[in-house]
Formats: C-alpha cells, structure tokens, sequence
C-alpha cells in the first residue's frame, strides 16, 4: 500500500490527531485511471466546502498538486485522502492555530462483479437511520459510524448495497453511493439538507443529467414514492452507477435513462461495458 502523510512517505500517525480522537476532519475517496483522476474538480469542490464549514485552514492548489503527484506514482487504483485538523490538546475546543494534517493511502483499484453494473443489484432495508444534523448535512466528514452499524445488519452477498433513510422515514442513500430515481421520465434524487453524503458522483449525474436533456428534480423523497418509481440505481465514485433491481419484495427493470447515464459515466471512468 501506498501511503503518505504531509506530502512524504510514511506510515506512522501521531496519537494526538483529533482525526483520530474526534473524528474532525473530512475525506474522499478518488478513482485513479492510468495517472488521472477524472473526478478531482468534484473532489476539491467538495472539500473546500467542507474546509469552509468545520474551518480547517486547507491549501487546495498546494493539495491539488499532492494528489497529483501521489497519481503519478500510483498509476490505477483508489486514493483515499483524509485530512484532519492535526494535533491538539485534550479537549474538544479546536487549536487556535491549527494545521491540517493530509493523510495520502493508495489501494489497488476496486473489485465489484461486473454483473452489477449489468444485470443490476438488490437492497437491503437497513433499520438503522441517519440523524438530522444540516451543519453536516452532504459533508463526507470522518464520523462514519452509521454506515458501520448500517453494513453491519447484513451479511448476505446477493445484496450488494443497503437503503438508508432518515428518522422521518425519507429515503436518504446507499451506505456507500447515493440513490436516484426515475418517475415518468424525471430524474430524481434526495436533497441532502438535514443528512447525508453529496456524493461526487452523484453531483456529475446531474450535470451530465442536464446537459442530455433529462429532467432532474432534487427533493425530499418518501419510501412510498421509492416503491412506486420507473428506474432505480445507485451510484459511487469507484464503480459508477448500478441499478437497482429489487427492494424486499418490490421489483424493478433496468431502465432507459438508467443505460444512457450508465454508458456516460462508464466513458468518464473508463469502465468496460
């Protein structure tokens, strides 16, 4: 494994990271093809917004040139980067004079069965919720254990990703992708104002959703409006987007709109067909 902190190779961290004591700090996770990354804009688009809202002082052209060397160097894979506030005293009360901590891990690239993305994956109905928070609400902020206790209420393979809603019940996103809906011919997908990952691909979806012509609305979304959509699919940075076949006993085809967004985002990521 690859791995580098503060822009060199290394792979011990100080026990005083507040990443690491409080969970204060943000990350992503980027597709590596062949030296790129096709989805860097989205990446530190997102984190500057998230740098902005919890305050971490973050250089992104000096961090934009990092990952770009860590790339080179890793050729095809998943770059996870986490950046943390760094170190400080016991206590919640941020550093006045932090400096954050970039924490570089390269991995070979994703393995998924290919026939997820072709003949679609099934959900599993996680019991556990999201809690409302809008001062995180779309963050990819370091506290991830709901989709830990979410993962962990099934282990069965034939379910390759879980729905999770919020605690009003509103379909919300996938452990680990967002979701999207197509309800006569309209692309539809959950607002994130109160919970949630904004996803970097899911944000890509959209633009290319328009730019294609299709209708798109971001909105609260009901389970029951879920039960009732045309199309179903899910979508992640790493594998790009797969359909959703069935929900419990709910079934769906794998739609038109879900094949043409499908085969764009396959050219972006250099996926096979």
């Amino acid at each position: 494994m690859l791995a580098w902190i503060d822009g060199r190779p290394a792979e011990q961290l100080p026990l005083t990271d507040r990443g690491l004591a409080y969970g204060d700090g943000l990350f992503e996770t980027i597709a590596v093809r062949a030296t790129r990354m096709p989805l860097l804009e989205r990446h530190l688009a997102r984190l500057a917004q998230g740098a902005q809202r919890l305050a971490l002082p973050l250089d992104l052209e000096s961090l934009r040139a990092e990952l770009e060397a860590f790339a080179d160097q890793l050729g095809d894979g998943v770059a996870k980067l986490i950046v943390t506030r760094g170190d400080g005293l016991r206590g919640y009360a941020p550093p006045p004079a932090a400096r954050c901590r970039r924490i570089l891990t390269g991995n070979p690239p994703a393995a998924y069965p290919a026939a997820h993305r072709e003949r679609g994956v099934r959900l599993f109905p996680c019991a556990t919720r999201l809690a409302e928070q809008p001062l995180l609400a779309g963050l990819k902020h370091l506290n991830r254990l709901e989709q830990v206790l979410a993962r962990g209420e099934w282990q069965d393979p034939a379910f390759a990703e879980g729905l999770m809603r919020d605690t009003a019940g509103r379909v919300v996103e996938g452990v680990f992708s967002n979701l999207f809906l197509v309800r006569e011919g309209v692309l539809l997908t959950p607002a994130l104002k109160r919970c949630g990952v904004a996803g970097t691909m899911r944000a890509e979806i959209l633009a290319r959703a328009a730019q294609t012509g299709i209708a798109t609305q971001v909105r609260d979304i009901d389970h029951s409006e879920l039960l009732v959509a045309d199309e179903v699919f899910l979508c992640n940075s790493q594998y790009g987007i797969w359909p959703v076949v069935a929900l419990e006993e709910r079934r769906w085809a794998v739609g038109e709109t879900t094949r043409k967004l499908q085969g764009l985002i396959d050219d972006l990521l250099g996926n096979s067909p």
